[in-house]
């Protein structure tokens, strides 16, 4: 920012501060960032249109079966060139990093998240892609919140607070649906649902749903249209779908995890985008449905025109039995979480939230056809409503969302018709997809080191304390072979510490040697010169290992040790310590800072 913008800032933080109570500017900026939310959503959207139209040209089209194989290699390759050669920085995966932010960096979030995405992700989409635009779209509109933020020097309570402004105006503008984008907004980034909160977020809401309206009409992502309204009699049918909700929600997770691993397990980045890119563009070229987001398809089943699905199928036969079309739309909830992970293995920016819906909507369809081509039951089900219902159950089951998988499918339908059968499902598929899956693919890898924003006040606190600026490193460091009058003239007659860390020659921590532990012999100068370090030190009551403990484990070591100072080893060497004092002051100082606004 150059010098004369800086002072037009400066001389408007001085005019708001005097003219705009704060309360009152938070919701000014809420509406702004909504509004920048819904311009995101729609320039993401438009470009992924704009790609897939040039790519549909009539030469394409001659062609096209066989570029299904090309065009993911080649968007995952210009992906991995902007990411090297323009942009030069890390991108994470959106909404866990945005999640990574609001725990461990204070709502602080990269310049280049704001616009990297706008690239990257239509790129990956729109060449086809097997992601979704919704991850990407919250990401961005949480970075411009969290930038907006730091601009008018808002403190870490606001700044988060805005971010999750931003991610309910992009879920509000793709959806239309802007009772859900609050949920959702509440429900993955734990957000404290007070009306301190809730009146940002519903501004947000509102200013990116109109900018929907005032770019798309009455236009909307998925089409549904209610024909035949809840019966009593599908209840059990809707508890067994719950069950299976549950069972691919298990499937498609631990499919994902797995593969993702994989592709972790390979360093070169270049082979990452060959080995992924390949295999994406086989699975796209055999099963074509897989391309892109998949909107189309969802659209299909829930209008129960599933023929423009399966006319390019695997084994180009006649979709005129219909164990033939239930056995490819099983394939299509197979292979979607495939080509999701190969895509992402691979290097390409977007979101899970699309192939949830995707998956959701088939499996759904596919269980009520079987019911009804089974002929088991005089009673014959809805095939679209089951659809609907079955995208809540993945959403339950795969994002651990059932609050938000609700309000949007009725949000969606336009009413309260299925909002029991939603319920049912909902329910049913999160509590058993979390027993056998704990994290959902947003928090999985923040949870495993500790990172992980929730509900719970205190842990949220503690996970939020900054390590480097606990510890302290400013101690006389003692040698084993050290006299006792070296100890006293070296070390006790110029620190103010009454313990010190005792270490080898290459730093390693060896143990601990107190005040108390020399104070009956200290000025018994006979002793001085014969008594040294190694016989009067002690083991430390805990250890705190860097890189594995949180800042839980931390107090919970304080506790079980009693110790008022506990050592810090970083990798492998002694590092300094950490007094429980300062522990509990940083904590106090940081529940201050998270909870006023």
């Amino acid at each position: 920012m150059s010098s004369p913008l800086k002072i037009v800032l400066r001389k408007f933080l001085i005019w708001r501060y005097k003219h705009i109570p704060e309360k009152q500017f938070i919701y000014i900026l809420s509406a702004v960032i909504g509004l920048l939310a819904g311009l995101v959503a729609v320039t993401i959207k438009n470009l992924v249109h704009l790609i897939q139209n040039l790519l549909e040209g009539q030469f394409i089209k001659d062609l096209h079966q066989a570029f299904y194989f090309i065009f993911p290699l080649i968007g995952l390759l210009l992906v991995l060139i902007i990411k090297r050669k323009l942009i030069k920085k890390k991108i994470g995966h959106g909404i866990p990093s945005t999640l990574f932010a609001i725990s461990k960096q204070k709502g602080l979030m990269p310049r280049h998240q704001m616009w990297a995405s706008l690239i990257l992700a239509p790129l990956t989409v729109g060449f086809g892609g097997s992601v979704g635009l919704e991850g990407p779209t919250v990401a961005t509109s949480a970075a411009i919140g969290s930038n907006t933020a730091r601009l008018f020097h808002l403190n870490q309570t606001t700044r988060t607070l805005l971010i999750g402004a931003a991610a309910a105006g992009a879920m509000a503008s793709i959806f239309k649906a802007p009772i859900t984008a609050i949920v959702f907004a509440v429900e993955i980034f734990s957000l404290e649902l007070t009306m301190a909160s809730m009146i940002p977020l519903l501004i947000a809401s509102i200013c990116a749903v109109l900018t929907s309206y005032f770019f798309f009409g009455n236009d909307v992502l998925l089409h549904f249209t209610l024909q035949e309204s809840f019966s009593f009699k599908d209840v059990l049918f809707y508890i067994l779908l719950g069950v299976i909700s549950a069972s691919v929600s298990v499937y498609f997770s631990k499919i994902y995890f797995r593969l993702n691993t994989f592709f972790r397990s390979i360093t070169n980045l270049y082979k990452r985008l060959i080995v992924g890119g390949v295999l994406l563009g086989v699975i796209i070229y055999f099963v074509p449905p897989l391309f892109g987001e998949g909107y189309e398809t969802i659209n299909n089943i829930l209008r129960g025109d599933i023929d423009p699905v399966l006319v390019n199928n695997i084994f180009h036969t006649a979709t005129d039995s219909t164990w033939i079309i239930i056995t490819l739309l099983i394939g299509l909830v197979i292979f979607k979480v495939v080509a999701t992970s190969f895509t992402f293995g691979a290097g390409g920016v977007g979101g899970i939230f699309g192939p949830t819906l995707f998956t959701g909507s088939v499996t759904g369809y596919v269980f009520a056809l079987i019911i009804n081509h089974t002929n088991l039951f005089v009673h014959q089900l809805s095939l679209t409503n089951f659809a609907m219902v079955g995208m809540a159950g993945l959403m339950a089951g795969i994002l651990h969302a059932p609050l938000t998988a609700i309000f949007l499918i009725a949000e969606i339908t336009g009413g309260y018709e299925l909002f029991v059968p939603l319920m049912i499902v909902s329910s049913i598929s999160y509590i058993i997809a979390k027993k056998y899956v704990p994290h959902n693919i947003y928090h999985k890898q923040l949870a495993e080191r500790g990172q992980l924003i929730t509900h719970d006040k205190d842990k949220n606190v503690l996970m939020m304390l900054d390590l480097d600026k606990i510890i302290e490193t400013n101690f006389i460091l003692l040698y084993p072979q050290m006299t006792l009058r070296e100890v006293v003239t070296k070390a006790v007659a110029k620190s103010s510490r009454n313990h010190f860390p005792v270490v080898d020659e290459d730093n390693q921590f060896l143990g601990i040697l107190t005040l108390n532990d020399i104070r009956s012999i200290m000025f018994d100068s006979k002793l001085y010169d014969t008594v040294t370090v190694e016989s009067l030190m002690r083991s430390a009551p805990d250890i705190i290992y860097y890189e594995k403990h949180t800042t839980e484990d931390i107090l919970n070591k304080f506790k079980s040790s009693g110790a008022w100072n506990l050592v810090v080893i970083k990798e492998g060497k002694y590092f300094g310590f950490i007094s429980k004092s300062r522990l509990l002051t940083a904590y106090r100082q940081t529940l201050i800072n998270v909870t006023s606004i």
